[in-house]
C-alpha cells in the first residue's frame, strides 16, 4: 500500500493510524494486511505491515483537526487538500489501520534455494508469459543474467534497459522478477536473490 515516504516513521511507531482517500470504490477491504516502506535491501526484512481495521466513506467536511493529525497531517485543511478534495461534500474513503508484526513473504520467497523440479517449471512458465506479454519480446532471462554477472550496476546503465522506453518502465519490469523471488534490490542496483542464482544455475532455459 503506497504511503508518502514522510509518513513511514509515524506508521512504524504507530501514531499515524488514519489515511484518507480519493477512490470511486475500496482498493483496500477490513482485514486486509498490506505492506509499507521500501524495496531496498537494507530494509527487506524491516517493512511494515498493516492491517486495514476499517474503510468508511465519508466527505471531506467530516475530517476534523484531531482526525487529520492520525493521518499525520497538521490540520483538517492540510488533509483536504493533500488528497485532492475541491468541495466540503467530496466523497472520501477513511481507512483505520494498524501496524501488526509479520515476515515479509517476498524475503522468505528470495532466501529458498531448495527448489523442486516442480518449482523449476513453474518459474519457467511464469517467466514464458511475461515474455510473452512483453512489446521487447523476450527479456526476463536476459535481465537475469546480467544482473547475475553486474550486480549493484545502476539500473540505467545496465544494457537490458536500453530495450524499454524509459527507466521507470524498467524497473518495473525487474520488480516483476522480484515479486518471484528472484532478484533482490541493492542500495545501488540489483542483485540475485539465493532463489534467483539457484533457477539460473538449474534451469535449462
Amino acid at each position: 500500500m503506497l504511503f508518502e515516504s514522510r509518513l513511514r516513521a509515524g506508521i512504524h511507531d504507530g501514531s499515524i493510524s488514519v489515511a484518507y482517500r480519493r477512490w470511486k470504490r475500496p482498493q483496500v477491504r477490513v482485514g486486509g494486511r498490506y505492506r509499507v516502506g521500501s524495496d531496498r535491501i537494507r530494509s527487506m526484512t524491516e517493512f511494515d505491515f498493516i492491517e486495514v481495521d476499517a474503510v468508511d466513506e465519508i466527505l471531506a467536511r467530516d475530517i476534523d483537526d484531531a482526525d487529520a493529525q492520525l493521518a499525520g497531517y497538521p490540520s483538517a485543511a492540510a488533509a483536504r487538500s493533500d488528497v485532492g478534495a475541491q468541495d466540503a461534500a467530496d466523497v472520501l474513503y477513511r481507512l483505520a489501520f494498524r501496524k501488526i508484526d509479520m515476515p515479509d513473504p517476498r524475503a522468505e520467497l528470495a532466501s529458498s534455494v531448495a527448489l523442486s523440479v516442480g518449482e523449476i517449471i513453474d518459474i519457467d512458465a511464469r517467466l514464458d508469459r511475461m515474455d510473452r506479454s512483453a512489446k521487447p519480446g523476450p527479456w526476463t532471462r536476459e535481465v537475469l543474467r546480467e544482473i547475475a554477472h553486474r550486480p549493484a550496476v545502476r539500473a540505467k546503465d545496465l544494457e537490458s534497459c536500453s530495450r524499454w522506453p524509459d527507466l521507470a518502465t524498467f524497473k518495473v519490469q525487474v520488480r516483476k522478477l522480484k515479486n518471484l523471488g528472484l532478484t533482490l534490490s541493492l542500495p545501488v542496483g540489483y542483485r540475485l536473490s539465493p532463489r534467483g542464482a539457484e533457477y539460473l544455475a538449474r534451469s535449462s532455459r
